[in-house]
């Protein structure tokens, strides 16, 4: 989402990231002299916050030499100081007791992902104590960091223990109170967090009686406590003032993943929640399998071992931030074309080289050689750009030759326009039995999908005798109906509740195949595979975010809750004081969230001139992870 907003959410943690390496000092770039060295032991946690912001390139920059984890076998270097980053857990407690009682450093920076309680603070003061190591215990920070940031404009709460905070966790009927408020502390700490890191205490709306709402409460409650305990306030002067929101104030918007059960299931055609749905795709890395070579072992043989690659999808990724929103088969025209645009650069670069070797003193090759320095000249100093050009071809080449495998292999396009039928209510060209039916259409994970998007779209339930028939054709298909039984409890319930969602009426319109792309010449083989065209339509999570930016009077959303964490007195109203529509929202689905949630809000904010939306979420879960959630919830 645009430039124009002062720091993105990635800038102000990597910002914040890069502070607490140095010593919690701002850092200052172009500071003379070598860095301070020094080593970095972090958690899990705090690995998974560091890897999708910082390259190692980047930490060795800022003098990190090592970085190790916290629970890992650890030698004493005694005169190096180590900079912390870990959660306040007990066991990390004992573990940085340890290394204190054993001396294993210079000295200590602790810094703590998300508050340190004030016992756990004496344990280490004790400790310290015990190994007479006070005055190595240089600084001890809280730095609120406790969230992950993946895009400019996207952040997840947790990564590791994300199973506290799943959608089936919410969901469990056998969930004890206690268990719930646990749940909602650690999404309310982890919202906490990003709101210190943004400098903005946001305007609360929430849909009633859902799990939405319960962490809206909290957060107010815990946002006011803050903002009262004036001498600790997180809030004060200069980080707010240098945020992007000095002066209006971002929407925060907690829908519960419940109100849209179809879009987490739905096949998608856009480049990046392809490659989040179809391959391994996890905190902006993704890990293929490569094949290694079509030749067969000789029988009896061991088969050849998979090669596994990873390759980080990253902002630094030109061609992943133009692309990765686009759909599929423009992709694969664009890699396309950027091979062809390299081998012409390429070409260029050898031939002058030729040129270059000219022999023979005749006057022309002078003349030709003279002009020529010049151009090889350019052509050498471009050398690094083109590498780095043909780096990143053979990666999206590698990724989307992967995506595409599976969409031919599967019948992704077939599904993709199935579904989208379904969604927007139009006509079906063949029965959903077919499908299903089908041997050669896709996984019986890709039947389920489409049958759960079919059963929860549908305004009225099929009979039980074509439940019947649906059942036993996708048991037939090999599917597992567990989830089938989750979703129809789902629906007998929330039908109570509202009316099914809408998804906007719309078609996706399949155009010519890519010429250019079904060229043999193409690295793509793209025969069958349909070419289709998105048209633009608001998923509900966009349209109920439309609805509370712009004001719109609306049933769907009229009776959110509305809370503001800076009135003095908390009062419950549905009545918005700000009359005047946000030019900043950040939308929150608690139970998870999904790229093709992501994309829609991308795609409807490019239209409005000077606002900005960021999307968060409990967790980030493709199809298959989100599948599996829904059978643990129906089994019996």
């Amino acid at each position: 989402m645009a430039a124009a907003a002062a720091a993105s959410i990635r800038e102000r943690q990597t910002v914040a990231l890069k502070r607490m390496l140095n010593f919690n000092v701002p850092h200052v770039k172009n500071s003379a002299g070598e860095p301070v060295w020094k080593v970095l032991i972090y958690d899990r946690f705090g690995q998974d916050i560091i890897s999708p912001l910082l390259s190692v390139k980047e930490l060795r920059d800022m003098g990190i030499t090592l970085h190790l984890l916290l629970h890992s076998d650890r030698d004493p270097i005694p005169d190096v100081p180590a900079v912390y980053f870990v959660m306040p857990t007990e066991e990390n407690i004992d573990r940085l007791c340890q290394d204190l009682r054993n001396q294993l450093y210079e000295s200590y920076y602790l810094n703590f992902i998300s508050a340190i309680s004030r016992s756990k603070l004496e344990d280490i003061a004790n400790a310290a104590l015990a190994a007479s190591a006070v005055t190595q215990v240089a600084k001890v920070f809280d730095q609120y960091l406790n969230f992950i940031t993946l895009e400019d404009d996207m952040f997840v709460l947790c990564n590791q223990n994300k199973e506290i905070v799943s959608y089936r966790a919410i969901n469990r009927t056998d969930i004890t109170d206690t268990e719930m408020e646990t749940v909602m502390d650690t999404i309310v700490d982890s919202l906490f967090c990003f709101f210190v890191t943004l400098g903005a205490v946001p305007i609360i709306r929430c849909s009633r009686g859902t799990a939405a709402e319960m962490v809206a409460v909290k957060l107010d409650k815990k946002l006011r406590e803050n903002l009262r305990d004036a001498r600790n306030s997180l809030f004060t002067g200069d980080t707010l003032g240098a945020g992007q929101f000095s002066f209006q104030r971002p929407l925060l918007v907690l829908v519960d993943r419940n109100i849209d059960l179809a879009t987490p299931l739905h096949h998608t055609w856009t480049y990046q929640a392809l490659v989040h749905d179809v391959l391994d795709f996890h905190l902006n890395r993704v890990n293929l399998e490569e094949s290694s070579g079509t030749e067969t072992s000789p029988a009896g043989a061991r088969p050849k071992r998979k090669n596994k690659k990873s390759y980080d999808l990253t902002p630094v990724d030109k061609f992943w931030q133009k692309h990765k929103g686009s759909p599929f088969p423009e992709v694969a025209e664009s890699v396309q074309q950027e091979l062809e645009s390299y081998r012409a650069q390429e070409d260029e670069v050898k031939r002058l080289k030729s040129i270059m070797g000219l022999e023979g003193e005749d006057e022309g090759a002078i003349s030709m050689l003279s002009d020529n320095t010049a151009k090889l000249t350019s052509a050498v100093s471009s050398l690094p750009e083109l590498l780095e050009k043909k780096r990143l071809i053979d990666l999206h080449t590698n990724v989307a030759t992967a995506v595409l495998e599976h969409i031919k292999a599967r019948k992704l396009d077939v599904y993709f326009e199935y579904e989208e039928k379904i969604m927007s209510k139009t006509t079906l060209d063949k029965s959903l039995l077919d499908i299903i039916s089908d041997p050669d259409a896709g996984t019986p994970e890709d039947k389920m999908r489409l049958f759960l998007i079919y059963y929860i779209s549908a305004q009225q339930a099929p009979s039980e005798a074509d439940l019947e028939q649906y059942k036993k054709a996708l048991t037939d298909a090999g599917c597992n109906l567990n989830p089938l039984q989750y979703i129809k409890q789902w629906k007998a319930f929330a039908k109570m509740a509202s009316a099914p969602a809408s998804y906007g009426n719309t078609t996706t319109k399949p155009m010519g195949l890519l010429s250019r792309v079904m060229n043999t010449g193409s690295q793509f083989v793209m025969e069958g595979v349909k070419n289709l065209v998105l048209k633009q339509q608001n998923l509900p999570v966009t349209r109920i975010l439309d609805n509370l930016m712009e004001m719109k009077s609306n049933p769907e959303t009229d009776d959110y809750r509305y809370f503001d964490p800076k009135m003095l007195r908390g009062n419950d109203s549905s009545v918005p004081r700000n009359k005047n529509p946000f030019q900043e929202a950040i939308v929150f689905v608690v139970g998870g969230g999904n790229y093709i949630e992501y994309q829609n809000l991308v795609d409807y904010i490019k239209g409005k001139q000077g606002k900005h939306i960021l999307y968060g979420c409990s967790e980030l879960f493709n199809a298959t992870q989100f599948i599996k959630q829904l059978s643990q919830l129906g089994q019996k």
